[in-house]
């Protein structure tokens, strides 16, 4: 059997290059490990340059680092499942899409991509965190008008989701429920089920290459 955690991809994607096959997102964090401002900065710069419609960068992320008036804000406004693990992050980035160009209901949008380009942005930023040697955990389980109301977000603007970034931490320091949630393991849809080769009802039929189990010992 592969000696792989319950984190690592598998079947079929063991032939992603990293940081693609060691991300996941830990519940489970440091709360004594914290970052530079050059690190932020970093993780920072990776959103900045994702891909955006006609380069639109439609993207805002609010910056809630551990103690600070941000970080308090966000944390009276998390789910009560939320609010066990994520205070705990070094940082947690609070992402904001604008989606109209004014602040009237009727204003015309922003971007007709701008969701979609706020996700890759995320993205970027999960995966350079993970090159540096952290992890990402993506959450949308807050107060939503609450916590744009305590930001002041303007009306052109809606909130999306939390992306909390940190060091893996000691499960023995948690609650038994959030540690065991790190030892799920990972599944997903198979690519027959997500891809399709001609019209909808005609599945991708990847080829069948084995487990990364098989044969090993």
């Amino acid at each position: 059997m592969s000696s792989e955690g319950p984190q690592a991809p598998r079947p079929g994607a063991e032939g992603l290059s990293e940081p693609l096959r060691s991300r996941w997102s830990p519940s489970v964090y440091d709360d004594q490990h914290t970052l530079s401002r050059a690190e932020i900065d970093l993780l920072l710069a990776a959103a900045q340059w994702a891909p955006s419609a006609g380069n639109s960068q439609p993207w805002v992320f609010f910056v809630c680092e551990r103690g600070s008036a941000n970080h308090a804000r966000l944390v009276a406004r998390l789910s009560r499942g939320n609010s066990g693990w994520v205070p705990r992050a070094s940082v947690v980035f609070v992402t904001a899409a604008q989606v109209r160009t004014g602040d009237e209901d009727d204003a015309p949008a922003y971007s007709d991509y701008a969701l979609y380009d706020v996700g890759q942005a995320a993205a970027h930023l999960t995966l350079q965190a993970r090159t540096m040697g952290l992890h990402a955990h993506q959450f949308a389980g807050f107060d939503h008008e609450g916590l744009a109301s305590d930001l002041e977000l303007p009306a052109t603007h809606v909130l999306l989701t939390g992306v909390a970034v940190g060091m893996q931490g000691d499960p023995s320091t948690v609650d038994e429920r959030t540690a065991a949630r790190d030892h799920k393991a990972r599944v997903r849809r198979g690519l027959d089920e997500i891809a399709r080769a001609g019209a909808w009802q005609e599945s991708w039929r990847p080829i069948r290459i084995g487990t990364p189990d098989e044969g090993q010992t």
